[in-house]
């Protein structure tokens, strides 16, 4: 026998159906998981954003109104399908899928809590940990591009093709700020795996918020991320794929039913994801206190506390996202290009080159009162002189005269 052959577990019997099982637990767990968040973001989104502007907010469907998303999701599934004749009907179906898989797939990567036993098997509360788990992130973040540009191509009409368009290049811009923000904790960590970088971020006392956690010596990497990940989820004030005043209702106007809720479920989820994962890379991820009056090794410690300061992290980002949809207005698509390509991507390159410069400089024993403000004050007069060359939108109007 081919002793490659013989070496494969599928084919000696030994898979254990146990781990079969918490994998697949796991699997439906997650997805579940980032069902409900979405249902229960929407509607606090709606009720903060109505206590922001004097308003009552949903308050007919369940206690609260927090089961208005779910109405809303039923109505939805049950309403009538219809495809554009002048669509390309298969890219048109397949779109959707496009969208919501990678944006399931990406929240595959962030540990929720620690490391637990089930069944007498220990694991991690985490669907998968790949070596390249970054890398894993950005590359499902990039082909959920693919599910919008196939919807608007594919509907035959002009508002989704522009919408599709403004799409493009708004992720395509955004998503180089956001590499090169993440590569400013990478420098840090020295890993791509996500659990290792929450390994790296324990709790030893209050104290490690500051000393432990990355949100303080990735400051710089911490504001690009969010504000990349804003752009990059097409969240207010960078909604110009979803611009309604403009293009009726971006790329997904002929899409109904079902599959309009399949975007928008993509959409929040997608927000969820990068939201997780700014707490794992900046904000220690599952790890915070424990109760004291509780052994360690108890399911309290070991389940609960870690999946509770996680949650509670979240919650304070997408709380923050909220705000920020009820405060800012849009901005124009000029604006939105000039963020991306003339602010964030160079002030990203730059924070990349100053943190490995003082990693290496702290490795290597260097005096960092000197490095650091010499590495800052150079960064400083590099981003003036970008700034200098890059051309005055006046300038630009008369050249085109």
């Amino acid at each position: 026998m081919n002793p490659l052959l013989a070496a494969d577990p599928l084919l000696e019997g030994d898979i254990d159906l146990t781990v079969v099982l918490i994998v697949i637990g796991k699997t439906i767990a997650i997805f579940a998981l980032l069902l409900i968040g979405v249902m229960l973001y929407i509607w606090f989104m709606r009720k903060v954003i109505a206590d922001m502007q004097n308003r009552i907010g949903p308050s007919s469907a369940g206690p609260f109104g927090i089961l208005q998303s779910l109405a809303d999701g039923i109505k939805l599934f049950f309403k009538e399908q219809s495809t554009p004749t002048s669509a390309d009907r298969p890219v048109y179906l397949l779109a959707p899928y496009l969208s919501i898989i990678p944006a399931f797939l990406a929240f595959a990567i962030v540990p929720i809590g620690g490391t637990v036993s089930i069944a007498g098997h220990v694991t991690e509360l985490q669907l998968a940990d790949p070596e390249i788990g970054i890398l894993f992130l950005l590359m499902m973040s990039g082909i959920g591009l693919y599910g919008v540009m196939l919807a608007g191509w594919s509907s035959g009409s002009k508002y989704p093709l522009l919408g599709s368009v403004r799409a493009s290049a708004q992720l395509l811009s955004y998503e180089a700020a956001l590499g090169l923000a993440v590569v400013g904790v990478l420098v840090h960590t020295g890993t791509l795996s996500t659990r290792a970088i929450v390994n790296q971020q324990p709790w030893t006392g209050a104290d490690a918020i500051v000393s432990e956690w990355y949100w303080l010596p990735a400051i710089g990497a911490l504001l690009i991320f969010v504000i990349a990940a804003l752009a990059e989820t097409n969240h207010p004030p960078f909604d110009l794929v979803e611009a309604e005043q403009e293009l009726v209702g971006g790329f997904h106007t002929e899409y109904t039913g079902i599959r309009f809720a399949l975007f928008f479920l993509a959409e929040f989820m997608n927000l969820i994801t990068m939201c997780a994962i700014a707490v794992t890379l900046f904000l220690g991820g599952p790890s915070g206190p424990s109760l004291g009056f509780v052994a360690s090794d108890n399911w309290i410690n070991t389940w609960v506390m870690p999946i509770f300061w996680f949650m509670f992290k979240l919650l304070v980002l997408l709380y923050g996202t909220v705000w920020v949809r009820a405060s800012l207005p849009r901005l124009r698509y000029d604006q939105l290009m000039n963020i991306s390509w003339k602010v964030l991507i160079e002030a990203a390159f730059l924070w990349a080159m100053v943190t490995g410069l003082i990693v290496v400089a702290r490795n290597l024993g260097w005096n960092l009162w000197i490095v650091t403000p010499a590495a800052a004050v150079g960064a400083l007069l590099i981003y003036g002189v970008l700034m200098a060359c890059v051309p005055k939108p006046h300038e630009v109007s008369e050249e085109i005269k």
